[in-house]
């Protein structure tokens, strides 16, 4: 049976294995590391699965901002969703989503970004951003960049550019 849960400090090793497997590369692993050992990190919100002490997934959702025009809006980035190449395809993934979700909805948190595959958001509500007058800070194809309202209308009066930490730059 698969767990899932906040990371502890035994699973940053483990993370960090896992979302190296899982993108081929260390950068978003990297990423994860960075944003952990920053003052954006939200330990309830980078989940794990575990299967006994076996780390097979990891999600970790951080905040962002919407600016427009001097506006500011608090937004949360889901980057990055990572499960082990031998446990794909099973669930986990989406089991993560779905628990981090809930537990953004829990903070308080009202709108969720993500740059992903765009069939594999949209069953989660996920929507094209720019439908909201929500923009990506780089060149991206415009489906893949998506939001979520948690709460309804909280895109109601909000547009503009997402703005990432620079962290995320180095990805």
């Amino acid at each position: 049976m698969v767990n899932f849960s906040s990371e502890t400090n035994n699973d940053t090793v483990k993370i960090r294995k896992v979302v190296t497997a899982a993108f081929g590369r260390p950068n978003e692993a990297q990423l994860v590391e960075t944003i952990r050992n920053s003052p954006n990190f939200i330990p309830a919100l980078s989940i794990v699965a575990k299967q006994n002490e076996n780390v097979l997934g990891h999600i970790l959702f951080s905040p962002i901002t919407i600016e427009a025009q001097g506006q500011i809006s608090s937004a949360i980035a889901l980057a990055p969703l990572a499960v082990t190449p031998a446990h794909q395809r099973q669930g986990i993934g989406t089991q993560l989503v779905h628990t981090g979700l809930s537990k953004c909805r829990e903070l308080n948190h009202s709108i969720v970004v993500v740059l992903g595959e765009p069939q594999y958001y949209r069953r989660f509500g996920f929507q094209t951003a720019s439908e909201f007058g929500v923009q990506a800070p780089f060149p991206v194809p415009d489906e893949a960049f998506m939001v979520l309202e948690l709460q309804p209308d909280a895109l109601k009066n909000i547009s503009g550019t997402v703005r990432y930490p620079e962290y995320f730059n180095e990805v």
